[in-house]
């Protein structure tokens, strides 16, 4: 069906319309052509969704006339068919608002994709929903109404993905940085369905508005020429002011092919699934309502309308398997989601309550639903009927209604707003209200208002208020939007939880704590003294694991291997992000369940390390108490290590098999399987790796050094396993570096080998000092020891002597540039590493300052020779226990021994053997001499 086709059929609704229009058009723009082609196209888009059979009610994005108009007209024509235009497979949930605290969005939400782009995961979906939207009202009246049937007839969720080339994603969603951010991120990063949405795609269209408007935004133009007007006109007029509008928008948008498609597309979808609903229950169209955004009520598609085309086909949903929920809302996210300006939604929800007051209509609620309960009283209606009649010819020429003055309103709002700004610590006073209450007149009268509207009275009061600083957290701006009706903050009630949120919600009661209010809630667990807390602690350990950081933050008290807690303390925010709680119940049943998945997605991952899968296994045994899954993961570990070529991760995997080495140490009656099998395959891998890490320009001193730890720290144990220590000797025998740093490094490694004697090293220590060339050099050797503590502990006395002797012969100029280089590896690397040093230091050196000027360091002390050492004198033995035998006696009889005293052979005292082989002597002592 065409559109001249519908502009010839009975153009006697429009005639003076379409006259006026002509000649506008001659007159403007100098005789007919595309201005009058563009006017009159305008006329028949709105003539042809008039005619329709099956009645059309365009709405705009939570606009208060929309939802008033739908109010009145649901009371008069009581339809017994509502079509909406909302995702067909979100159906289900709507049942659930009446346990919700609006506003709340329903949500569609995919984990695990099949047939997107991977880099897309997760995917999601929302539709905001607020009381003072039309939607609602439609939504409310079928799901109460008995004999009255809701079908949602948009694209799904899958199909908002499939034709869409590529979602917008929002920043960081999980980390806001301000209270009014982390409310706009309440609906994540999720895909918004713009249900009704009305704005400009024409930019040059919106800046010629704004600025004949005298406004600053759209929000503010739309609430002053379309709210207001339209508040108090009848349900025709609503109709086809709203359907000129979308159409306006749809001729003015310029030549986005692809979105244009997708626009098409949903309204061909709409269209044929409303027929295919006709066709399946012979409903009649005039017993139906079509609620749809005005952009699409205009819609020029060949499957438009019931007699319309039934050529296009809809495409078959991929395998991706969505979960669908609710989640909270604000005003504040609704806004983020979808562009509008701060405070509209606000203003637009204390609108409607003011019109519904004004009015008497009675709007429509949910039975049950959560919060205040409207008093309004029906008020009976005459039958309106939705024919064709002509409106809008009149209401285009009739100029605006002046609306009186209401002051007493606006001294309220002046009084308010300076006792607010008063609270948030700026020095308003009584005359910065009466100033307030006159500059709002004056701004509304430069702008050709008679009344101020509360973007008028907003301007006022930073013009009048607010200084050069904002004292508090807020600012007038933000002051003023609270006021007129603040950022209202939905809330999902527990019957509509998924089981995963009531179930810890449930496990959570002996806390006695309302979780579900938005704030922080102090808990305080005494595990000793109430055992049953024990379980609330592990529920909120896998909570702080899963969910974003401030949800669950402990105060006191740690979880770590082999170790229960005694006391702890929490800070929890289970209301506040409901949302992430609520998205945990769309992956598994439970915490356990969705903590097993993540580890298991963690290790499983085509990024992860040996380190990260040892991270999983350290997990599963903090949280899960898993033994399955610890062995598990800990086998894959094994395998993740033998394909790795480098050892970037050596530092955190040596850290992490050293903990979990000790845990099963002590816990354990043997070794896991796994764990004997990681230390003899890691003690190979690692032998192998060595060489080329000596050598590796991208390997750091670190990832060496713990290396070497781990090689060094499983020794005995791969050792027991039946590995052969020569691997590792040749190893470092064929290690050759040239870095300093690892010089020193190797030289450590050697020495705790035994094929580098201490002697020697401190040699080569006393000639690196006493080469001017390599002076200067001679720092980076001691960052290498400094790193040689990990896999060498033993050489801490060492260092401290290196140190020592570096601070008393390096010149000022090599010492001091390399003062921030210590300070900064011993920060950095050395936190475990500075207790050794200062415990050590410690022992070293005097412990008193006089004591210093006399001290002389053990490593400077020279032995006495030979000769000088007193000769022992008298005969060698036990001397006291032959002479107080009753000693040895007591001790015999507490141990039970009732042998008595054997008398010695009075043979040759001393080792008789060395007297009568003295060869073998003389030959240990020359081995031990050249050693």
């Amino acid at each position: 069906m065409s559109t001249a086709a519908v502009g010839t059929a009975d153009d006697s609704t429009f005639r003076a319309l379409r006259t006026q229009l002509h000649e506008a058009a001659t007159a403007f723009a100098d005789g007919p052509g595309a201005l009058e082609g563009l006017l009159l196209g305008l006329v028949d888009d709105v003539d042809r969704a008039v005619r329709e059979p099956l009645e059309i009610f365009p709405v705009c994005h939570h606009s208060p006339a929309s939802a008033l108009a739908m109010a009145r007209r649901l009371r008069e024509k009581q339809p017994k068919v509502v079509y909406l235009e909302l995702c067909e497979d979100m159906a289900p949930l709507l049942t659930e608002l009446r346990n919700c605290r609006l506003p709340v969005a329903v949500q569609a939400f995919a984990s695990k994709i099949d047939g997107f782009p991977a880099d897309w995961a997760p995917l999601s979906v929302v539709a905001p929903i607020t009381e003072a939207s039309a939607e609602y009202q439609a939504i409310a009246y079928a799901l109460d109404t008995p004999g009255v049937e809701l079908v949602l007839v948009d694209r799904s969720s899958d199909h908002v993905y499939q034709w869409d080339e590529r979602p917008t994603r929002a920043a960081d969603p999980d980390a806001p940085e301000t209270a009014e951010e982390e409310e706009a991120a309440l609906h994540g990063d999720a895909v918004g369905v713009e249900i009704g949405d009305l704005r400009p795609r024409f930019a040059e269209l919106e800046e010629h508005l704004l600025r004949h408007g005298k406004v600053r935004h759209w929000s503010e133009w739309w609430h002053q020429y379309v709210e207001l007007p339209l508040s108090d006109g009848d349900y025709n007029t609503y109709r086809q002011v709203m359907l000129l509008i979308g159409s306006l928008f749809r001729r003015l948008a310029p030549g986005d092919t692809h979105r244009l498609k997708v626009d098409e597309d949903r309204e061909r979808h709409m269209w044929t699934r409303m027929r295919e609903h006709l066709t399946a229950t012979g409903a009649d169209p005039d017993d139906c309502l079509y609620v749809c955004g005005a952009f699409h009520a205009a819609s020029r598609v060949e499957e438009f309308g019931v007699h319309g085309s039934d050529t296009f086909e809809i495409s078959p949903r991929t395998a991706t398997v969505w979960q669908h929920g609710l989640i909270p809302s604000s005003h504040t996210a609704i806004e983020a989601q979808f562009g509008l300006a701060g405070g509209s939604v606000s203003i637009a929800a204390s609108l409607f309550a003011k019109n519904v007051r004004r009015t008497k209509v009675k709007p429509y609620r949910l039975a049950g639903q959560a919060g205040k309960t409207s008093t309004a009283k029906k008020r009976a209606a005459a039958p309106v009927p939705a024919g064709p009649a002509d409106k809008l010819t009149g209401f285009l020429r009739r100029p605006p209604v002046l609306d009186r003055l209401d002051e007493e309103e606006l001294l309220g709002w002046s009084v308010d707003i300076v006792r607010a700004a008063r609270r948030n610590g700026y020095l308003a006073s009584t005359a910065d209200a009466i100033a307030v209450f006159e500059t709002s007149i004056l701004l509304a009268g430069m702008r050709d208002r008679a009344k101020p509207t509360p973007y008028d009275f907003q301007d006022a009061a930073v013009t009048c208020i607010e200084k050069d600083a904002v004292p508090g957290r807020r600012d007038v701006r933000r002051l003023v939007e609270i006021m007129m009706g603040g950022d209202r903050i939905g809330q999902v009630g527990y019957d509509a939880l998924p089981p995963l949120a009531r179930d810890v919600h449930d496990r959570l009661t002996p806390l006695n704590l309302p979780l579900q209010q938005r704030g922080v809630k102090r808990a305080l667990l005494d595990i000793a003294g109430r055992p049953e807390l024990g379980a609330c602690s592990d529920v909120l350990w896998m909570l702080r694991h899963l969910l974003p950081h401030g949800a669950a933050r402990p105060i006191m008290g740690e979880r770590t291997l082999g170790e229960r807690p005694i006391q702890e303390s929490w800070d929890l925010a289970l209301g506040t992000h409901q949302r992430a709680l609520i998205e945990l119940g769309y992956e598994g049943v439970s915490v356990e369940q969705v903590l097993e998945q993540r580890l298991r997605k963690a290790a499983y991952g085509a990024k992860a390390t040996a380190a990260d899968v040892l991270k999983a296994v350290e997990d599963a045994t903090l949280y899960l108490n898993s033994r399955r899954l610890a062995d598990e993961l800990g086998a894959h570990a094994l395998h993740v290590l033998a394909a790795e070529r480098s050892v970037d991760g050596a530092p955190e995997v040596l850290r992490r098999v050293r903990r979990l080495l000790a845990y099963y140490r002590t816990s354990e009656p043997v070794l896991p399987g796994w764990i004997e099998s990681f230390a003899k395959e890691g003690y190979a891998h690692y032998c192998t790796l060595l060489p080329m890490a000596f050598t590796d320009d991208d390997a750091t001193v670190r990832q060496v050094a713990a290396t070497l730890g781990f090689l060094f720290g499983m020794e005995s144990l791969a050792l027991s396993l039946g590995c052969d220590r020569t691997q590792l000797e040749l190893a470092v025998a064929q290690s050759h570096p040239s870095d300093p740093a690892r010089q020193a490094l190797l030289w450590a490694a050697r020495t705790h080998l035994g094929t580098l004697s201490r002697t020697e090293l401190r040699e080569r220590c006393d000639e690196l000092l006493g080469n001017p060339l390599v002076l200067t050099a001679y720092p980076r050797y001691l960052s290498g020891f400094l790193h040689a503590l990990e896999p060498v502990p033993g050489l801490t006395d060492f260092v401290v002597e290196a140190v020592s002797n570096a601070f008393g012969r390096l010149p000022d100029p090599v010492l001091l540039p390399w003062l921030p280089t210590l300070i900064s590896t011993l920060r950095a690397d050395g936190s475990e590493l500075a207790p050794l040093l200062i415990r050590e230091a410690g022992r070293v050196f005097p412990a008193r300052l006089p004591a210093l000027d006399g001290w002389i360091p053990p490593w400077r002390e020279q032995p006495l020779p030979p000769a000088a050492r007193p000769a022992a004198s008298g005969p060698r033995g036990v001397a006291l226990l032959a002479a107080h035998p009753a000693t040895c006696d007591a001790a015999a009889a507490l141990l039970g021994c009732d042998g008595g005293w054997t008398a010695t052979d009075p043979g040759p005292r001393g080792a008789a053997l060395l007297t009568r082989y003295p060869d073998t002597a003389t030959a240990a002592t020359a081995l031990l001499t050249r050693i």
